[in-house]
């Protein structure tokens, strides 16, 4: 059952990174879950908002922290369509987040297990529940038609 509800989650971060994309931003798309109930979604908009920080993981632990009234999301789950950098998991790292699901990898710059594994580095304050690969064709697929269509 968690595998179908990953793949659906994961689907709507999809479409979240395919609206990064028109307005010229790299499609990654995150959704904040908690107790079954979307509380925060993000798109990568670094370049629509021309802020170095927009990425879609940090957008939307904002929104759910808004939504929410607290910085302490230890209930959520991330749903994520890339893997995040070393600054996204930083930032789901101090949110105390209590699972992430990813999928594509990123071999370049990843920080939850590629390059680095700050999610799970027993050395650093918390601790996450990691679940790599969901719907990770797809998120890679899209990434690599955005930046085709860019050279």
């Amino acid at each position: 059952m968690r595998g179908d509800h990953d793949t659906e989650r994961m689907r709507e971060a999809l479409a979240l990174a395919r609206t990064a994309a028109l307005h010229g931003d790299v499609p990654v798309g995150c959704l904040v879950e908690v107790d079954g109930v979307v509380v925060g979604r993000g798109e990568n908009r670094r370049e629509v908002d021309a802020d170095p920080t927009a990425h879609a993981e940090i957008l939307a632990l904002r929104a759910a922290a808004t939504h929410l009234g607290r910085w302490r999301l230890d209930t959520a789950t991330i749903y994520v369509t890339l893997e995040p950098c070393v600054m996204c998991a930083g930032a789901l790292l101090n949110a105390r987040v209590a699972r992430v699901v990813m999928g594509a990898t990123d071999e370049k710059a990843g920080a939850v297990g590629s390059r680095y594994n700050v999610l799970t580095d027993p050395r650093l304050l918390h601790e996450a529940d990691v679940e790599a690969g969901v719907e990770a064709e797809a998120s890679a697929t899209l990434l690599r038609e955005f930046f085709e269509q860019r050279r």
